[in-house]
């Protein structure tokens, strides 16, 4: 009787244990996500804002598409982009789009 009485009161004790155990695992499984997925997307993010707060006139980009060109103009959103040797091919694009900054030389 003695025996019963003790997995009856364990059985009880354990639920609440189990619950705190699946919380504790579910904590485990957010801190890990978000150390994988949401911190270095994050951190690329911010390396990305302090490559366009560089963007000047007449540097050369890498744009998402494989382009290279020439930046002519720069607004808040748009940036205007001279491709190749012809001088006709201007074309606006948005400023997330650049991928890459080679800063024109100044020789002086």
């Amino acid at each position: 009787m003695s025996l019963v009485s003790v997995l009856g009161s364990g059985s009880a004790a354990g639920g609440g244990t189990g619950l705190i155990t699946m919380l504790l695992i579910y904590a485990v499984i957010i801190g890990v996500f978000w150390f994988l997925a949401i911190r270095p997307q994050k951190k690329q993010q911010k390396e990305h804002d302090a490559l366009l707060a560089t963007l000047e006139l007449g540097d050369s980009i890498l744009t998402t598409s494989g382009f290279y060109g020439v930046v002519i103009d720069i607004s808040d959103e748009v940036v205007v982009v001279e491709f190749g040797n012809n001088k006709n091919c201007r074309i606006p694009m948005k400023r997330d789009n650049i991928v890459e900054i080679d800063k024109q030389s100044s020789e002086g």
